[in-house]
């Protein structure tokens, strides 16, 4: 088998799908029994969606989702700090952000692979190169596959950098989060347009992510491996969220106590390297961020693009240090940012201070760097 791929979330489906597109040959396994996301959003901004586009599945992912054309970053009373109409990014790409259910995206992208390249229930448990180069891979059932290269898209846990880097780690970010989905209605004027209110030390982010569906997130500083008592978890979020818009509420209290999970909020301390020899690590395997910029998911969608690309152009060869080259730069710019944001938002200190300032960025400035971010090399 040539390629191996390890993890059916989003980075792994993405990457079989764009190898499905380009003739490479392939197989992936998945530890989970079926694929099942639960009470989670997410945000494709238009450098995911133009990868999505060139795969055949955008107008699907579109009609399963909700485009965000504002951005606002707000006062908890809703007021605006940063306000991003999303007009010139349409004008730039032919589309914006769409928020939606990662079970939907997940289902859209798993119905495009074909069934008998995916093995599901297939939990991996460690690799073994051999001198020939060829990576035997061995499965939590006691079976193994031999492979030419390995691909690991098992998320910011991933076992097999764990085995191929060992002294790689995780950082916690000093914040949790809790994530809801609820069908409350939202009025017409917030339908398109995705809030992340900034509070004392807490902030509360909002987007419609299908037609009758709303995602909502709390992040507060914690202790890490905090626990909640699940019924008492809804009374401490309406707790701490009292002082907020009345809609932040609202939202809490109309969510089913089981669609709420809580995550710490980890990134993966930057790696010098990503693979080694004939193993690569994509996705949040490689290089996993905290989640305040929206681009998680969209740099292991834009790693399935140029893996793919370099691997249809260099047949047979090992592209992992050129797609390292490639990709690293974007990376770690969107590492470093959404890191620093997530400090910069739960500030103790000067929040008057960093409103002013994040008030008085001209407009032109921030559009020309989401412009930048956006950029997909075709």
């Amino acid at each position: 088998m040539k390629y191996t791929i390890i993890g059916a979330g989003i980075g792994g489906l993405t990457t079989a799908l764009a190898f499905e597109k380009a003739g490479i040959e392939y197989k992936i396994f998945e530890k989970a029994p079926s694929l099942n996301e639960v009470g989670a959003g997410i945000w494709l901004a238009p450098n995911a969606l133009q990868v999505l586009d060139s795969l055949g599945v955008l107008e699907e992912v579109i009609a399963n989702g909700n485009a965000i054309d504002r951005i606002t970053i707000g006062k908890q009373d809703l007021s605006p700090i940063s306000d991003s109409l999303q007009g010139f990014i349409k004008d730039k790409f032919g589309f914006t952000t769409i928020a939606i259910h990662r079970a939907a995206l997940q289902k859209i992208l798993f119905s495009k692979i074909p069934k008998e390249k995916v093995f599901l229930n297939k939990g991996f448990q460690s690799f073994k190169e051999l001198e020939t180069g060829i990576v035997e891979v061995f499965f939590n059932d006691n079976s193994k596959i031999k492979t030419n290269f390995l691909i690991a898209a098992d998320g910011i846990n991933s076992k097999v950098r764990n085995q191929l880097f060992p002294e790689s780690t995780k950082r916690y970010s000093g914040q949790t989060c809790w994530r809801g989905i609820t069908d409350l209605t939202l009025k017409e004027n917030f339908l398109h347009r995705g809030f992340e209110l900034w509070g004392d030390k807490i902030r509360f982010g909002i987007s419609k992510v299908s037609k009758d569906k709303v995602y909502w997130f709390a992040v507060a500083l914690s202790e890490e491996n905090g626990k909640d008592d699940v019924d008492l978890v809804k009374e401490k979020l309406l707790k701490m969220f009292a002082d907020f818009n009345p809609l932040i509420t609202d939202l809490i209290e109309a969510t089913n106590v089981n669609q709420i999970i809580r995550n710490d909020i980890h990134d993966l301390k930057p790696l010098k390297k990503w693979h080694k020899n004939n193993i690569c690590l994509i996705g949040d395997a490689g290089h996993a961020t905290t989640p305040n910029m929206g681009q998680g998911g969209a740099q292991a969608i834009e790693d399935a693009f140029y893996l793919s690309k370099l691997i249809a152009t260099y047949k047979d060869e090992n592209v992992f240090e050129l797609f390292q080259q490639k990709r690293q730069k974007k990376v770690s710019l969107v590492v470093n940012q959404s890191w620093t944001t997530g400090k910069m938002a739960h500030l103790k200190y000067g929040q008057t201070f960093r409103n002013f300032i994040l008030k008085s960025v001209p407009k032109k400035i921030i559009d020309k760097k989401m412009i930048a971010l956006y950029q997909i090399e075709k």
